[in-house]
C-alpha cells in the first residue's frame, strides 16, 4: 500500500473527514509525517513552508482532508491599557492574538516582566493559540530570531 501524502492546504475547511491539534509551532510546516486524531498516518510534502490556521486542512492525495485544530499550549492573558500594551508587544515582533478585551502570547518571562511593570494585569491560562497574521492578514510574523536586516 502506498503512503498517504498531503501536497495541498484548503484553507477553512469547517467538516474535514478527520483533524490534527498542532500547537502555533508545529503549524508552521513544509515536510513531515504527521498522525490525525483517528491515527490516520501521512506525510505532509508542501510546495514551501506553509503557515496552517486553525480551520485549514490537509488534502490528502485520497480526497481526504485533515483539519488542523490550534491545540492548547501555554499562554498569557494580557488585560489593561491595550493599544499600549500592544504596540510593546509587537515593537518587539512577538505574536499575538488581540481579542476585543484581552490580548494573548505564549508563556514568556521577558515579556512578562516587563508588561508587568507596565501596569498589566497578567493570567496564565491553557488554551489554542491563533495570532493575528502578517500585514495581509495571512502568514506570520516572527520575532527577532530569524535572519533578516532591519536597516531601512
Amino acid at each position: 500500500m502506498t503512503a498517504l501524502k498531503a501536497c495541498a492546504v484548503r484553507r477553512h475547511v469547517h467538516h474535514p473527514d478527520d483533524t490534527i491539534a498542532l500547537d502555533y509551532d508545529a503549524r508552521l510546516l513544509r515536510r513531515k509525517r504527521l498522525t490525525s486524531q483517528a491515527g490516520l498516518s501521512f506525510m505532509v510534502d508542501l510546495a514551501e513552508v506553509t503557515h496552517l490556521d486553525h480551520l485549514d486542512a490537509f488534502e490528502l492525495d485520497d480526497g481526504r482532508t485533515v483539519g488542523v485544530i490550534a491545540a492548547p499550549e501555554s499562554l498569557i492573558r494580557i488585560e489593561g491599557n491595550l493599544p499600549k500594551l500592544a504596540w510593546h508587544i509587537g515593537n518587539r515582533h512577538t505574536p499575538c492574538q488581540v481579542l476585543s478585551d484581552h490580548l494573548l502570547i505564549r508563556q514568556d518571562h521577558v515579556l512578562r516582566a516587563m508588561l508587568a511593570q507596565l501596569g498589566a494585569q497578567l493570567t496564565d491560562i491553557e488554551g489554542p493559540f491563533t495570532p493575528e497574521g502578517g500585514a495581509y492578514g495571512h502568514g506570520r510574523t516572527f520575532g527577532h530570531d530569524h535572519d533578516h536586516d532591519h536597516a531601512h
